[in-house]
């Protein structure tokens, strides 16, 4: 798959590169699954642009619906334990 500027998507989706390791398996946890999901939103999205198939387009906007309510799950925990 193609990002919008035509790169392999796995090169273009800055969402797609993990924080560094910090030891602390919750917060780890939290911030990995953050740029997962970042990178599944930066997908849909592209679908969404690109993608004609209507069953496809529905499970992109649902992609970005439920990821985008983990993220700020995500962020929330974070923000109680000590920060982004």
């Amino acid at each position: 798959m193609a990002s919008e500027d035509g790169r392999p998507a796995s090169q273009a989706m800055p969402g797609m590169t993990m924080p560094t390791v910090t030891g602390d398996q919750d917060r780890d946890f939290a911030r990995m699954m953050i740029a997962h999901h970042q990178g599944a939103i930066d997908m849909a999205r592209i679908e969404l642009g690109r993608g004609k198939d209507p069953g496809l387009r529905r499970m992109a906007r649902e992609i970005i619906t439920a990821q985008e309510r983990e993220i700020t799950e995500l962020n929330a925990y974070l923000d109680r334990t000590g920060g982004r």
